[in-house]
């Protein structure tokens, strides 16, 4: 188990941030300190996999000794074929970004969504602009209840289909292209999931503006917002907040049950 020093024994629940450039993430340190403060013996080590690794490591975690992993975005999709079982969510999204061992089987869930859900509840917002329609749209869409949210893309008739599959009814759905203004100031919060190059289009931001973008990947929503100068959050402010729906995830999941009282060397 983790002690002190960080040390693994044979029972220590092993978990993975598994991308192609993991090790850049300090999301592993963060949970692992969570984990300590709980006296929980886990630990969640990067794993750098590439692509062509993929397949091989999901299908092989069956039979090893990793009790699961947090998905990078490259990997969100892909994984959904090889998942034995999977929530509500990821049948509907077709994206999964956590998944965890049950034996011999995998089980696939999206944690991310719910992230955006509690940083947005902290800061107090309610109405809320989302941009794009995508799986990680549908995924925040399902646990974003609770807010007034108001719908974004440039293509119309997809618009359409993605409130009619939410079962969103008298949605509200603004078109938004390269050479429009549009203006996002009257909403608490802007969250992109959209494929957009560029969101030049944009005159105004909201006062809170969110994606799940690294540190080192190309944000539009970050470059809009410095452009701004208004408040922009992406994956690495939100670490605190990941860690702690993961911690959640992985107790409902009845994996944290061993603890550091048992010295099991």
């Amino acid at each position: 188990m983790m002690n002190d020093a960080n040390e693994i024994s044979h029972h220590t629940m092993l978990y993975g941030v598994v991308g192609e450039n993991a090790g850049q993430s300090s999301l592993s340190a963060v949970l692992n300190k969570l984990f300590k403060a709980n006296n929980k013996n886990a630990m969640m080590i990067p794993m750098n996999i590439r692509q062509d690794d993929f397949y091989y490591t999901l299908v092989n975690m069956k039979k090893s000794h990793v009790n699961g992993a947090l998905l990078a975005r490259e990997y969100t999709q892909s994984v959904v074929e090889l998942l034995d079982d999977a929530s509500d969510a990821v049948k509907l999204s077709g994206v999964c970004d956590m998944v965890v061992r049950d034996g011999q089987t995998l089980f696939g869930d999206v944690v991310f969504a719910s992230v955006l859900v509690e940083v947005l509840k902290k800061r107090g917002a309610k109405k809320i602009a989302l941009l794009g329609v995508n799986g990680y749209a549908k995924a925040f869409c399902l646990a974003a209840k609770s807010f007034e949210i108001s719908y974004f893309y440039d293509d119309l008739e997809a618009l359409m289909q993605f409130v009619t599959q939410m079962q969103k009814r008298d949605a509200d759905i603004n078109r938004m292209a390269i050479g429009m203004q549009v203006e996002l100031s009257s909403y608490d919060a802007v969250v992109d999931f959209s494929d957009f190059e560029s969101l030049d289009m944009v005159c105004s931001l909201g006062t809170l503006n969110l994606d799940i973008k690294g540190k080192k990947e190309p944000s539009v929503l970050k470059a809009r917002a410095e452009e701004l100068d208004v408040s922009y959050v992406g994956f690495d402010g939100m670490l605190e907040e990941t860690a702690q729906e993961i911690f959640g995830f992985l107790t409902k999941k009845r994996h944290l049950e061993d603890d550091k009282s048992d010295m099991k060397f």
